[in-house]
């Protein structure tokens, strides 16, 4: 495996060690990333042999790309090697499952990787503000590891949420406001208190788990790039963290060559400033006023890596779209119906998107396009109720 070489800031170019735990660029305060020496696994060949056969370790999920990982013990609860779903309908459509990970979301790949460095780093006290489903990964990759998790998030999460991070253990404070409020209260205590802020690009190792899902897909698709990738898009991590993964595939020689995918944003009409920064062509997204959507994920004002979201979206001739709730609920409904899959919110829009895409001629009936379903639409099973007038039939007396 190769070792770190350092950590990056693509903003300013500064470098640091990656000896001891890192936050943000100390010159720009930018979001780093983590540099390796990928000379010694250059070529196909070479991939083969550092990529284990699933069937010879069929519980590897994201480590079995150790070789572009931190050389550390994971603290792993089986995360990654998530299904890729052909449509029975839209025969362009591979839906990359990442309800079936731990704690049921995508964001368990970002936080086995940061509870795993946290470890070896020798943190005790791990906080992060929350739209939700990063609390519950959280929680409970703190308690495999034996660390305090501390967790901030808005009142009205999804109920499954609270009821995970709870079970798991964890510190959690529920805050009448948004995720940017909760953020605001982590960093005015974290000081104080003693906590590591491991939130959304504040620190390096949440990137590199969740650059696996770039590596799963291409491999998945037989180390052959997808035409357009459809992300829905809070902080954009997912995002981020493939983009990187295509260029060290690239760097490897592990991929195809061929044009990189179109890389497509998606948030909620109630919450879209990635989408109002793209579209007036802004390097960044100004905060969303009184955001509300029921796909909770989706409802973040201002995200940290906007700029670098914005950066990828137009290097990669992709494109950000905003989609109202109520074609999210339709794509939902539709899916469960008609595919058999409860798609969370976030995954109903990226899924409502693509037939958006479709049907304006952005993207063709058959280009390969790879679209997220975040998280298992069980995880929502309050707000989906809410959402299409469900209520508990009465108990007869």
């Amino acid at each position: 495996m190769p070792p770190i070489k350092n950590l990056e800031c693509p903003r300013c170019d500064s470098t640091f060690s990656a000896e001891r735990p890192q936050t943000l660029c100390t010159k720009c305060q930018g979001a780093l990333y983590v540099r390796y020496d990928l000379r010694p696994l250059h070529g196909l060949a070479v991939r083969d042999a550092a990529i284990p056969q699933q069937a010879a370790c069929p519980w590897s999920g994201m480590w079995r790309y150790h070789a572009v990982l931190p050389s550390v013990d994971p603290v792993t609860l089986g995360e990654g090697w998530t299904p890729m779903l052909r449509s029975r309908r839209h025969p362009g459509i591979f839906l990359k499952e990442e309800g079936a990970n731990p704690t049921g979301t995508f964001k368990a790949r970002g936080l086995a990787l940061a509870v795993t460095m946290a470890r070896h780093y020798g943190l005790k006290k791990l906080v992060i503000p929350s739209a939700g489903n990063a609390a519950g990964a959280l929680a409970a990759y703190a308690a495999a590891a034996g660390l305090e998790a501390h967790i901030f998030m808005p009142q009205d999460v999804p109920f499954a949420n609270y009821v995970e991070a709870v079970a798991y253990g964890a510190n959690v404070t529920l805050v009448n406001g948004l995720i940017s409020d909760c953020g605001r209260m982590v960093t005015e205590r974290k000081e104080k208190e003693g906590w590591f802020d491991i939130s959304t690009l504040k620190e390096p190792f949440r990137v590199e788990g969740k650059k696996t899902m770039g590596y799963e897909i291409v491999e998945q698709l037989g180390w052959k790039y997808p035409d357009a990738v459809i992300f829905p898009a809070g902080g954009g991590v997912g995002l981020i963290g493939m983009w990187k993964a295509f260029a060290e595939l690239e760097e490897l020689g592990w991929v195809a060559l061929g044009q990189r995918p179109k890389m497509i944003a998606v948030q909620s009409s109630g919450c879209a400033p990635v989408v109002r920064a793209f579209e007036n062509k802004s390097s960044a997204t100004d905060p969303w006023q009184n955001a509300e959507t029921f796909a909770a994920g989706l409802r973040v004002p201002k995200p940290y890596g906007d700029y670098i979201m914005l950066e990828i979206l137009r290097d990669s001739a992709g494109i950000a779209v905003a989609v109202p709730d109520d074609q999210i609920l339709d794509s939902l409904k539709d899916w469960a119906r008609n595919e058999g899959i409860f798609l969370s919110p976030e995954g109903a829009a990226a899924t409502a998107a693509y037939k958006n895409l479709i049907a304006r001629g952005s993207l063709k009936p058959e280009d390969r396009v790879v679209v997220f379903n975040t998280g298992a639409g069980l995880k929502y099973t309050d707000v989906t109720a809410q959402a299409m007038n469900i209520t508990r039939p009465g108990i007869p007396g």
